[in-house]
């Protein structure tokens, strides 16, 4: 059982830094819950990014998915755009995985490995 200073040591209220962020306890625009986040996928990662196509849900468009790759989300949409200027057509960064519009497999495998990533080509 907690004691009762950690029972009554939260803060309550407080004029100081406005409103919290209730995850971390920082004030919400030094919030660093997300470059936590970040932090803990990139620890689950194994350093393969894995590259597929998929129709599925989409109404038998082809869609080439890129995940588990190993960059911050910033650099991920850095990496995203680069892959769409290459293949010349659109694409979207969902739940960590990127998504590249058309089957661009083959380009897009020349373009992870010219920039030293392990790729690996999966599904069918």
């Amino acid at each position: 059982m907690a004691s009762l200073q950690d029972q009554l040591g939260k803060l309550v209220y407080s004029t100081e830094k406005g409103r919290l962020c209730p995850e971390c306890g920082e004030e919400l625009s030094a919030c660093i819950c997300d470059e936590l986040a970040d932090q803990a996928r990139l620890k689950q990662l194994d350093g393969i990014v894995r590259i597929r196509r998929e129709t599925a849900g989409r109404k038998g468009k082809g869609v080439t998915t890129i995940s588990g790759v190993p960059l911050p989300e910033k650099e991920m949409k850095a990496l995203l755009k680069r892959l769409k200027q290459r293949c010349g057509t659109g694409g979207a960064l969902k739940a960590d995985t990127l998504e590249i519009q058309g089957d661009h497999r083959d380009q897009i495998k020349a373009l992870l490995e010219s920039e030293g990533f392990k790729v690996k080509l999966a599904g069918g």
